[in-house]
């Protein structure tokens, strides 16, 4: 099991800022240009709000995708993606995060296997 958790963490990196949902991509339109954060720059604070962001974004994809399945009716399908789209950058500005700052940790993350590390040791377990 050991060997599938940085796989899992991959996944849930890259998903976390690049959404596999097509119309639900709202993190993944943040502007790239502003002020970027350097890895020694990165507080304890920060790592421990972007672990929380992408286990709440990571849960928030699985069942708005759920959902957007099980729709049949474009319109409804429509309902429920703007639902997301509001729900998405809510779950990462909750956690004291722009979706700004947010992407640009996971793009450093995704360069970075000792901020991976770190932000995997933040997560809990979603082994249930």
């Amino acid at each position: 099991m050991r060997g599938f958790t940085p796989s899992l963490a991959a996944a849930i990196l890259t998903a976390g800022c690049y959404l596999s949902i097509p119309t639900v991509n709202v993190l993944a339109q943040a502007p790239s240009q502003g002020p970027s954060i350097s890895a020694r720059d990165l507080s304890d604070q920060k790592l421990k709000a972007v672990a929380a962001a992408l286990e709440r974004v990571a849960s928030l994809r699985k069942d708005y995708g759920q959902r957007i399945a099980e729709a049949e009716a474009p319109a409804e399908k429509e309902r429920i993606v703007a639902e997301a789209n509001k729900e998405l950058p809510k779950a990462v500005t909750e956690q004291g995060l722009s979706v700004e700052e947010y992407a640009s940790i996971l793009d450093m993350a995704q360069d970075d296997h000792e901020i991976q590390d770190e932000l995997l040791q933040r997560m809990r377990p979603s082994d249930k």
